[in-house]
């Protein structure tokens, strides 16, 4: 509750409403530290409005001046008695109801200047011929018929075709006999742009043969295949690829009333993409290493040191039957260890990789 002693109030006086008595100066000293709110009482304000009206009254009749003056002092000693019953709470209260007021006036003109002109789908379209690949997601956050755009069809087929070199060695499903397709439209078209694309294809070609530290994208994540494949490189002797392909293991939210944009259902083709959220980890050895079956389990370590002959590295990969919380540490016993030694290169590839094997739908 704030300390009522310290508060100052002004005193009404009668003598203060006559227009001889007010003059500038008497607002321009005022002081800030007894005056607050910087508003004028309500009974003062009454009784500077009746007799201003009563002295309008009296140019335009031409009656005589001591009735108004008497009829103004009365104003003078109502207004005087109205304003000693007031309470101090009370005006508090009423401060604390007009700085609400201003405040929700402030928020209704800034939300109606914060509106703009809607313009419709067409013109979103048109415009989306002149952006560049990269800039797609920064064209959809513009508004929600920009977001639209980027689900159809037609958007995906002119980025492709925009883009597309004869000259330029494509999958055979990323040729544009493939790309006329409705399903998996879009995770094709992303695919070709990494090969036909530069700016993309130079962010692949930059990707270290060794990550310079772990990462830690595959944590918690499932095994879905594992495959081993002999291959032949610069070395003399042949190469052991292994691979593992793993996907991300979605979490609980914690605000499950989250709004989200709902896809237009006649393009949920186009965003088909059965490799979302899927990763490939190929690691090359010198050698062939006998492998545990580690399919439907989760990969809770991921480790690369250098090897014992600090010539290469050593790969050690921990699966667990269950992943870990958040939150939770789990050691390594329980769990099964494939250690992979002396390796060669290790590459962790996203399901729009050029390497990545393509899914029958894609």
């Amino acid at each position: 509750m704030p300390k009522k002693g310290n508060r100052k109030r002004l005193k009404f006086r009668a003598g203060d409403v006559c227009s001889e008595s007010v003059t500038v100066a008497d607002y321009a000293d005022a002081d800030p530290a007894v005056v607050k709110s910087g508003r004028v009482k309500k009974a003062v304000a009454n009784a500077v409005e009746k007799e201003a009206k009563l002295l309008c009254g009296l140019e335009a009749s031409h009656g005589a001046v001591e009735e108004v003056l008497s009829s103004a002092v009365s104003v003078r000693a109502d207004a005087l008695d109205s304003s000693d019953d007031i309470d101090p709470d009370e005006d508090e209260e009423n401060e604390t109801k007009m700085a609400h007021k201003k405040k929700n006036k402030r928020r209704k003109a800034s939300s109606e200047s914060s509106d703009g002109d809607e313009y419709p789908v067409d013109i979103w379209l048109v415009l989306s011929s002149y952006i560049r690949p990269e800039d797609v997601c920064r064209f959809a956050l513009i508004c929600r018929s920009a977001w639209t755009v980027t689900c159809t069809a037609v958007f995906w087929t002119r980025l492709y075709r925009r883009h597309y070199k004869i000259d330029v060695d494509l999958p055979f499903r990323l040729l544009p006999d493939s790309i006329d397709r409705m399903c998996c439209l879009k995770a094709r078209v992303v695919r070709a742009l990494f090969h036909l694309y530069e700016p993309f294809s130079l962010r692949v070609s930059k990707i270290p043969v060794l990550p310079e530290s772990t990462p830690t994208t595959l944590l918690n994540s499932k095994c879905l295949l594992f495959w081993v494949k002999k291959v032949s490189g610069t070395r003399p002797e042949a190469l052991w690829e292994f691979s593992f392909k793993f996907i991300q293991q979605q979490g609980h939210s914690k605000n499950g009333s989250a709004k989200t944009l709902h896809m237009p259902s006649q393009y949920k083709d186009v965003h088909k993409n059965p490799d979302s959220g899927c990763y490939v980890l190929q690691v090359t050895t010198l050698n062939f290493i006998f492998t545990p079956v580690v399919m439907g389990m989760t990969l809770t370590l991921f480790t690369i040191n250098v090897s014992t002959d600090m010539r290469h590295h050593r790969v050690r990969l921990v699966f667990q039957d269950s992943p870990i919380q958040r939150g939770k540490k789990r050691g390594d016993q329980g769990g099964i260890q494939v250690v992979l030694d002396p390796v060669h290169s290790v590459k962790l590839m996203d399901w729009w990789h050029p390497q990545y094997p393509l899914s029958p739908c894609t």
